[in-house]
């Protein structure tokens, strides 16, 4: 095993001290790198010949010199090296390069020294081989350590610049605001108009299995979610989710946007049903339509099956609960079971699966008698029976009306 922290013995070439050996063949190695990284890595083929011939040649030559100093003084690269080698790593990412790419160029540098000095190799050298060996691998890996620091750096910056212009432009947009500077940090055009969706996102079974991290499920749900969403969209959406749920707005520029689809997908991906209230409107009129969207949202759920719902979908449910006295007439018919949440629940439950006693007692989790049982208790209390066509659509009606303030 290499000993990281040791300092080698001092290497000799054909006589002579391979620090001193490696710095007068630099000027024929560092040519041959930069025309085998063109060569194989087409990340830095589509560099331009100025930065290539450029700052590039210099980090090669920058990396022959900090291996001699590592072959002259013990092995250590020296921390000035380092600092300029993470500047420069630090460029590439900031100019997309990958990271793999930048890793990848310090691997083909090395390769190129190694088959310079092993294609003249004889067995006199072998025991200079082997040090070499260990000073190749050494600087690997603290040139692993230096790339991997720097690129998660510029990431986490970007990423928090990128979702803070996001966030800010979906804060614009909802609020009526101004959305020209946030749209312009995060590098996007603003369509003409938006699907803006309400959701709510259902719990996933190991969200409450035995055992089982409730966080991570619930974590885990979410970013299958909104992975399938970005992956189906024709442009990035903008959304505040959370694990229940929250506000999506998608360009509807493209005549090809199907939002049912989209979110259905995106809701079987994630392993969870998704009850959606969707509204489209212009960017003046998303404020409104984030506030019905959220309506209608609170609607479906109140009734209706996981599914995107429009304002053609809920016409009537959407107009039973807008405020005047037929609408408190409605809600009064429910006063009597206001106090009992498994009656209110049982009867939500019986007309969203369409009056099913079976398919009711499944979702409540309850025994078909247990239904029967609280239907006639609903109509023993209100006067009106579930069972009855007039009745359920009254008791229906109310259900409608009290469920939005």
């Amino acid at each position: 095993m290499i000993d990281s922290n040791a300092v080698p013995l001092e290497l000799r070439w054909r006589g002579e001290p391979l620090d001193q050996v490696l710095a007068a063949a630099a000027p024929e190695l560092v040519p041959a790198v930069l025309a085998r990284l063109i060569d194989e890595l087409p990340a830095y083929a589509e560099l331009p010949e100025e930065e290539l011939l450029g700052d590039i040649t210099r980090i090669i030559q920058r990396g022959m010199a900090m291996v001699v100093r590592m072959l002259r003084n013990g092995g250590a690269p020296d921390p000035g090296s380092l600092a300029d080698l993470r500047e420069d790593v630090l460029h590439r990412a900031e100019e997309g390069v990958p990271i793999e790419a930048v890793l990848n160029a310090h691997n083909v540098g090395v390769r190129v020294a190694w088959e310079h000095f092993s294609a003249q190799a004889g067995p006199e050298d072998m025991r200079t081989l082997v040090g070499v060996v260990e000073l190749a691998l050494r600087y690997l890996r603290e040139i692993t350590a230096v790339v991997s620091s720097a690129y998660f750096q510029e990431r986490d910056v970007f990423l928090a610049d990128a979702h803070a212009a996001q966030q800010d432009l979906l804060s614009a947009l909802l609020t009526g605001g101004d959305p020209s500077d946030a749209a312009a940090r995060l590098g996007v055009r603003l369509a003409d108009g938006y699907a803006v969706l309400d959701v709510e996102i259902a719990p996933h079974p190991d969200e409450s299995a035995p055992g089982t991290n409730a966080d991570v499920a619930r974590w885990r749900k979410l970013r299958r979610f909104r992975a399938e969403l970005e992956r189906r969209s024709p442009q990035p959406p903008l959304s505040r989710l959370n694990g229940h749920g929250g506000v999506v707005l998608l360009a509807a520029d493209n005549a090809n946007l199907r939002v049912e689809d989209l979110v259905l997908a995106s809701g079987s991906a994630a392993g969870a049903d998704v009850t959606v209230g969707a509204v489209t409107a212009s960017v003046p009129g998303i404020p409104e339509a984030a506030r019905t969207a959220h309506e209608l949202r609170r609607l479906a759920v109140a009734g209706r099956p996981p599914g995107v719902y429009t304002l053609a979908d809920l016409a009537l449910d959407y107009q039973l609960t807008r405020p005047g006295p037929a609408r408190d007439v409605l809600v009064g018919r429910l006063s009597a079971i206001e106090d009992e949440p498994d009656l209110l629940e049982t009867l939500r439950t019986h007309f969203a699966t369409g009056l099913n006693r079976r398919r009711t007692a499944r979702r409540l989790h309850v025994h078909p008698n247990t239904v029967d049982y609280r239907t006639r208790k609903i109509a023993e209390l209100t006067g009106l029976n579930p069972a009855d066509p007039t009745d359920a659509t009254h008791l229906r009606a109310a259900l409608i009306a009290r469920t939005l303030p």
